[in-house]
């Protein structure tokens, strides 16, 4: 049977330990006390079934986060970015015995606008015993597509994410001894991840921003393309050490990772796509390839099949399916699932055509240009808008809109004033044009091929 992620990071703080866990900013903590400390805060979790978590880049939000998965508790990770509206939705449909945030930073829930009591590790601190999670525990409640619109509460459970851990080392050089820098917050499942999975494998966890840790030479980044250009611009010269960088998120262009090449010339560059249901899919390596829709090799075990253009994913790593009303609904069918990606596959190889929806990603975060329009229309004196992504060095895509005003109607400023309390700050546009009419197809419909030559 496939080890579990507790069971796991027990066993490396069982080998050794005195050796480094987890470095923050100001504080260390070593593989024994670390477990000591999961172990009490898993205790007092014993008999919840969820508990939500605004996790911030420190070790009392790693610890939290760990003892809910070791005791069996359902993790629901909570996210910086939501609106208060949205974060009444997405604890509405979870109901958490806890809403827990660090000590320290009870404020982020504040503005989120959540009012009632806040938890913290010290509260949760119990010497009793706890239970101990099954394969078929519920282990993730996320968020996706939860920067703008509706959110969507997907589930993850012991067996897949243990699967996802097993094909981490197989793909990833990653071990006792290593320094692994996961430099964005933990509430993004790309850093929170690979944070855990670090853990899993002896090696010391370094949560500070990527420009204090690269001075401790980590053997390890992850990293979006945006973090990748904050490294190309703070380097004086060559920083020797990195071994690999692990990337994920939107399409990372040859020139970002040439770049970050020079920075790191020791480091492979390696980029995998996913999605929050599916896990890993594929990879590439390197510069990638001169083909920008390329997506790399799939990962071992993983299945893909082309229905309608759409990329459709079987592996032992896909999600339980969507927590709703009506509980946990619309899973895979026989295993398989879509997320919307339209593409094509050429042996082992993958290409990405771009998702249903026009969705685009920025910086790591999800973002709909159809619930960006929506607050555009709804600022007044707007009469239409389109919203697409344009490529961007530093955050991979960036939403830009064009917007139709009545005569003496709001102006950029205005308009973006109003825009900040309808959207999230991902999904604010980057720039915003006042045009006197949309360009369109014969069809009628909007023209994104001209609307992004607007924009250049």
């Amino acid at each position: 049977m496939t080890e579990l992620l507790a069971d796991r990071i027990e066993r490396q703080a069982a080998a050794d330990p005195s050796a480094t866990a987890v470095v923050a900013a100001g504080e260390r903590i070593g593989y024994g006390e670390f477990w000591d400390r999961v172990g009490r805060t898993a205790a007092g979790l014993d008999g919840v079934e969820r508990v939500a978590v605004l996790p911030t880049s420190d070790i009392d939000s790693l610890v939290t986060v760990a003892a809910a998965m070791y005791a069996g508790v359902g993790v629901v990770l909570l996210h910086r970015h939501l609106l208060p509206r949205q974060l009444d939705r997405v604890l509405r449909l979870a109901r958490p015995a806890h809403v827990c945030a660090a000590a320290g930073h009870p404020r982020l829930l504040r503005r989120l606008g959540w009012a009632g009591p806040i938890r913290t590790v010290a509260d949760l601190d119990s010497g009793g015993a706890a239970g101990r999670a099954r394969p078929d525990s519920e282990l993730l409640v996320g968020i996706t597509s939860g920067t703008t619109g509706e959110p969507k509460l997907f589930v993850r459970d012991q067996r897949s994410w243990a699967a996802t851990l097993d094909r981490s080392d197989a793909t990833f050089d990653i071990g006792a001894g290593d320094r692994v820098s996961t430099p964005g917050v933990l509430d993004h499942t790309h850093f929170l991840y690979g944070a855990l999975h670090a853990l899993t494998r002896g090696a010391a966890v370094d949560l500070r921003p990527v420009t204090a840790a690269l001075t401790d030479r980590p053997t390890h980044l992850y990293s979006v393309p945006a973090i990748a250009w904050d490294v190309v611009r703070s380097a004086s010269g060559p920083i020797a050490g990195v071994r690999e960088v692990l990337s994920s998120a939107a399409r990372w262009p040859r020139p970002g990772r040439a770049a970050l090449q020079e920075a790191l010339p020791a480091a492979t560059l390696t980029h995998f796509y996913g999605a929050s249901e599916l896990s890993f899919v594929s990879f590439d390596r390197g510069l990638g390839d001169t083909d920008e829709s390329s997506a790399g090799e799939l990962f071992d075990g993983v299945e893909v099949r082309i229905r309608d253009g759409r990329v459709h994913v079987r592996s032992d790593m896909v999600f339980t399916g969507y927590l709703t009303e009506a509980g946990v609904t619309d899973g895979p069918v026989d295993g398989w699932f879509s997320v919307g990606d339209r593409g094509a596959l050429s042996g082992n190889r993958l290409r990405l055509f771009g998702r249903d929806g026009e969705m685009l990603i920025r910086g790591g975060l999800n973002v709909e240009p159809a619930a960006v329009e929506a607050a555009l229309a709804a600022v007044a004196g707007v009469i239409e808008a389109a919203c697409i992504g344009i490529a961007d060095e530093r955050w991979g895509q960036v939403p830009v809109a064009a917007v139709v005003v009545a005569n003496a109607g709001p102006g950029v400023e205005e308009i973006r004033k109003r825009l900040r309390a309808l959207l999230p700050s991902p999904s604010m546009p980057d720039r915003i044009r006042v045009v006197e009419r949309l360009p369109r197809t014969p069809r009628g419909k909007v023209d994104r091929t001209a609307l992004a030559a607007l924009f250049g």
